[in-house]
């Protein structure tokens, strides 16, 4: 990443005046930009990188992949990465989970700081999801279950492949990746986490007055120990599916995405 103009993919929603703002911020700090609207950009914005068809995943891969960085501009951007095989480096902007996301009014830094080679590339996992064996998706900041009715609570147990670690009572549980821990984990009581930590467990609204979290080496599985109360599995804030009692939730490794660090020295 030491390019006179660093290459810079800026993902955004259709349409999205943020990223556009964010886009304009990167041409004018020196970067060449490209545009993904969360892949179904006009084909012009891939022309210049060899004329890749933006409806195919893969191809969008391919025609990213030389670029110095992608910056994904708010959650829904960030968060669609989730299942794409990613090799150029993700910048957070504007995201309230992602280790630090950068605000937009430091985009124009950030460039600079590409182009004087003053970033580092860390890993972070995503997670695969399945439901009693049934895949239910991937996801890079989070996975919870939770009770459909408000203040409605159930059971729930975590277990690795070693050990039933505990059961508690709670509204729900959230087992958030590190990229994902600023976020609603963080929110209900745990503990920020460094990259390549592992991920923290944590119980929403839990009936105790002591609660615990846990920090786990994948993969992990929960369940829902009660017939009494209607859960819903909720993947990076999508809600995918309803989880029966005793199902187990199984989340393992499902790759790895490389993210940028501003060097803070």
């Amino acid at each position: 990443m030491t390019r006179d103009a660093p290459v810079v993919v800026v993902r955004g929603g259709d349409g999205d005046a943020d990223a556009d703002a964010v886009a304009d911020a990167v041409a004018a700090a020196g970067g060449v930009v490209r545009r993904d609207a969360r892949g179904e950009a006009g084909r012009d914005a891939y022309d210049r990188s060899g004329g890749a068809d933006p409806s195919d995943p893969a191809e969008r891969a391919n025609a990213d992949a030389d670029a110095d960085a992608l910056f994904a501009v708010g959650e829904d951007a960030l968060l669609s990465l989730a299942a794409v095989d990613v090799s150029t480096p993700i910048l957070p902007v504007d995201c309230a989970v992602g280790h630090r996301s950068v605000p937009a009014d430091r985009v124009g830094e950030a460039v600079r700081r590409l182009r004087s080679a003053e970033t580092r590339v860390v890993s972070h996992p995503a997670l695969s999801v399945a439901v009693d064996g049934e895949a239910a998706g991937t996801a890079l900041a989070d996975v919870t279950l939770m009770t459909d009715a408000p203040a409605r609570i159930s059971e729930y147990a975590i277990s690795t492949p070693r050990e039933r670690v505990d059961s508690f009572r709670a509204d729900g549980v959230v087992v958030a990746t590190p990229l994902g821990s600023t976020g609603y984990a963080r929110a209900a009581g745990g503990p920020t986490l460094a990259p390549d930590t592992g991920v923290v467990a944590v119980p929403i609204a839990p009936y105790t007055t002591l609660p615990d979290s846990w920090v786990f080496r994948l993969p992990v599985a929960l369940s829902v120990e009660r017939d009494e109360a209607s859960v819903s599995l909720i993947v990076d804030a999508e809600e995918r599916r309803p989880v029966p009692p005793h199902a187990p939730v199984e989340l393992a490794v499902n790759g790895h995405l490389p993210f940028l660090r501003l060097d803070d020295s």
